[in-house]
């Protein structure tokens, strides 16, 4: 395989990978674009959907791409009743006591996993993943192919949620104007509660499409906020576009980096991304289009 086509596959590859990465930061951007919220527990909420799609596969052998849409919908209910009882008191609060709550929050996920599920990676081994599809010269594995289209179709669903239903246009003008959408008699608690399940839906299901990539351990859980987070800030904080165009960013350079270095070095081509963002344009890509 000569060069030209290595740097093809590696960047096939990475924009696979990419699409369940904008679909992770979907989450992170739709809570902050809405409510202001940082949610620092977002790597811990992805590797739990992970854990759950790995024990659907390990106890009834149900594959991850089916179990998806109870995984999303348990989250949903879970980000929701989270919002509603816990963390709209301290809307509100300094910012830093938001931050403390959602850490503590993290800290209590990594651990319940780690006591149920132990520290060694689990994966899922399915017949997938030796299946591959030829488009030319160049061979992409089917279950990237597969979780690509998945992380696409949802969010395509949560586009026209957001545009089409009257919920979801109550939840742009939420977020436009906390105070006219008061006046005018929405719920905004409610809408605020739906908001975060619907942010953590995206984050476990694309926790669901991740297992069928890379093993879990509890220890991912850092490692995979810090990546939402440089993924929103690259987009622009609160941007739905933003959010997958950064997660197909960040896949094609972690893809580029295992081929031109090697892959423990992918975070520094990630980082290098973000730094020349924040140089060239701090707002992020698509900065300002919030809830878009």
């Amino acid at each position: 395989m000569d060069f030209a086509l290595a740097f093809a596959q590696a960047i096939t590859k990475g924009l696979l990978t990419g699409m369940v990465y904008g679909l992770m930061a979907l989450g992170l951007s739709v809570i902050f674009g809405v409510m202001r919220v940082v949610n620092f527990a977002h790597g811990e909420i992805m590797v739990v959907g992970m854990y759950l799609a790995w024990l659907g596969f390990e106890l009834a052998g149900v594959s991850p791409l089916v179990s998806l849409p109870a995984i999303a919908l348990l989250f949903f209910a879970a980000g929701y009743a989270l919002q509603a009882g816990l963390i709209t008191p301290f809307i509100n609060r300094p910012e830093h006591q938001q931050f403390l709550l959602l850490l503590a929050i993290a800290i209590l996920l990594v651990n319940v996993c780690l006591v149920l599920a132990g520290p060694d990676a689990r994966g899922v081994q399915s017949e997938a993943m030796f299946d591959s599809y030829a488009i030319g010269p160049l061979v992409l594995d089917a279950v990237r192919v597969h979780a690509a289209l998945a992380a696409i179709a949802i969010a395509g669903l949560l586009w026209a949620f957001f545009t089409r239903t009257r919920t979801g246009k109550s939840i742009r003008a939420a977020a436009d104007n906390h105070m006219s959408a008061l006046v005018v008699g929405l719920d905004v608690r409610r809408l605020y509660a739906f908001t975060f399940g619907v942010g953590s839906a995206c984050v476990g299901a694309a926790g669901a499409l991740m297992i069928t990539i890379v093993p879990v351990n509890p220890f991912l859980a850092a490692e995979y906020t810090l990546l939402a987070f440089v993924i929103v800030i690259v987009g622009g904080l609160g941007s739905m576009t933003g959010a997958l165009l950064g997660g197909l960013l960040i896949g094609v350079s972690e893809a580029v980096a295992g081929l031109l270095l090697q892959p423990s070095l992918k975070s520094m081509f990630s980082f290098g991304l973000l730094i020349l963002v924040l140089l060239l344009r701090p707002q992020g890509l698509f900065g300002g289009k919030a809830g878009t």
